[in-house]
């Protein structure tokens, strides 16, 4: 799924795109458009947004939010694209991809557009962000909260580290691919519970989760482009690179788990009771 990083710039981009312009057309594609958009006003997509400006757009976790201002009411258009969604730039002529639910015509020309493969990702239609599912509940960002407020969060939470990494509760953004990444750089076995961590440790697994989402959102930056469809994670360490040789000690990295929930780390850099 896309996490902090690749939303980031997606949010940088749609940021210089998009932001000022105004909404020209509203395309909903049945049957998929059922499903991931969901309209909280019951105003209606198509009613709601039409000649609407976009004022901002800020990312928190992983949601997008659109903020329409308040003229003539305020409106906000809250994404979450979970597994497989994606935001695509795109111009009326560009071929439609598999399973693309909702297209924004814009004043620029431009058209953004949402397809999501397995239909998983939703967008809200809502006057107030708490009203939102999840939206309240996600935890402070990665880059902004201090040791000394990320130490007493990691106290009270419970479980293995890299479940607890990727609780949008406990830090908002980090999921299944980044975590790997964070628990590489800190030579953190995944599996290690949160209360077998000394100081030290948290300390390494702080500053390792701040380096690491900067470095991704720098890599992804220049990868991405205006691309924003695009999910670059060739410049990962771990993530999906079962077999690969590990960079720092050149051991075969390792994989637990299955299917979309993988987890990949170096049984030699990260030792633990598991390995």
């Amino acid at each position: 799924m896309p996490e902090l990083p690749e939303l980031e710039i997606v949010r940088e981009v749609l940021e210089r795109r998009a932001v000022g312009q105004t909404i020209t057309a509203v395309q909903l594609i049945p049957p998929g458009s059922a499903i991931v958009l969901r309209d909280l006003t019951t105003t209606g997509f198509e009613k709601a947004l039409i000649r609407r400006t976009i004022g901002s757009i800020h990312r928190r976790g992983k949601f997008l939010v659109f903020d329409f201002g308040a003229d003539p009411s305020k409106l906000f258009l809250a994404i979450n694209p979970k597994l497989t969604g994606r935001l695509q730039l795109a111009s009326d002529s560009d071929k439609l991809r598999l399973k693309t639910h909702l297209i924004l015509t814009l004043s620029s020309g431009d058209q953004l557009r949402y397809f999501d493969l397995k239909q998983m990702g939703q967008f809200y239609l809502s006057r107030e962000l708490e009203a939102v599912p999840g939206y309240s509940d996600v935890g402070p960002e990665p880059l902004e909260i201090s040791q000394d407020v990320f130490r007493d969060r990691l106290t009270r939470q419970l479980g293995e580290i890299k479940a607890v990494l990727t609780r949008g509760g406990f830090v908002a953004g980090i999921g299944n691919a980044y975590a790997d990444e964070i628990l590489w750089q800190a030579r953190l076995h995944p599996h290690r519970k949160t209360g077998q961590l000394d100081e030290a440790e948290v300390e390494k697994l702080y500053a390792a989760m701040r380096s690491t989402l900067q470095e991704a959102i720098d890599k992804v930056r220049s990868e991405m482009k205006d691309e924003i469809h695009l999910k670059p994670r060739e410049f990962m360490a771990v993530h999906n690179k079962t077999g690969e040789p590990c960079p720092r000690c050149g051991n075969a990295i390792s994989l637990v788990g299955a299917n979309d929930r993988i987890t990949n780390f170096c049984r030699t850099c990260q030792p633990g009771e598991y390995s």
